[in-house]
């Protein structure tokens, strides 16, 4: 494990990272925002709302959305996306510049899940765009951290059966056959995006198994 991030340090980071992505959206075109992502059946323009939605929706907002969704989380969190999708493009990004500041978290949550949040679907729309996005590796360190020990909100995706070690910051998790790489490029593997995940490993010199 790594050090984790202290509260103001995470906040400022995420602050960030939402100004930057709502810039990259900002220039999309019409085309751009309906370009498919490997973060399921979303859309660039339903990762995007969803990034806007924890910050702004209060726990009665959260409450009729788990009745929509009958108690499923996931479906909960992908079917609110994809209504706010609707929204026009200008909306979603004014929505997004709207929450830098914010310290709001959507219900049941950590000060650490922001942070998860926007360095992955930042990467979910970026590689699905083709574009390169920056990872700062501490943060992804952190959020690596939070994906390991998750235990609620449930984490949908399974655990690699492998050790993991970071080749550009200091960081070790899990055993097994040991896969070497970017910090990010284990965060998305951690996140179950093992596509993209190869994409940052191919980046270096250093691949899984070598």
């Amino acid at each position: 494990m790594g050090v984790v991030l202290g509260v103001d340090e995470r906040w400022t980071i995420v602050d960030r990272e939402r100004a930057s992505l709502a810039d990259l959206l900002d220039g999309l075109s019409p085309d751009e925002w309906e370009t498919p992502t490997r973060c399921g059946d979303w859309r660039v323009r339903d990762v995007a709302a969803h990034l806007t939605m924890a910050a702004r929706f209060t726990y009665r907002d959260g409450a009729r959305e788990m009745i929509r969704a009958r108690g499923n989380w996931n479906r909960m969190i992908h079917d609110s996306a994809v209504r706010e999708a609707h929204s026009p493009v200008t909306e979603i990004v004014a929505n997004l510049r709207s929450i830098i500041g914010s310290r709001a978290l959507a219900p049941t949550t950590t000060p650490r899940e922001p942070l998860l949040d926007i360095l992955v679907h930042g990467q979910d729309i970026a590689l699905a765009l083709g574009r390169e996005r920056a990872m700062p590796v501490a943060a992804a360190r952190d959020a690596a951290d939070r994906v390991w020990t998750m235990r609620f909100p449930p984490r949908p995706w399974p655990l690699p059966r492998a050790r993991l070690v970071a080749t550009d910051i200091e960081w070790t998790c899990g055993e097994g056959e040991e896969i070497r790489g970017p910090i990010a490029g284990l965060l998305l593997m951690l996140t179950g995006r093992p596509e993209a995940a190869r994409e940052w490993f191919g980046r270096t010199a250093t691949a899984p198994g070598e």
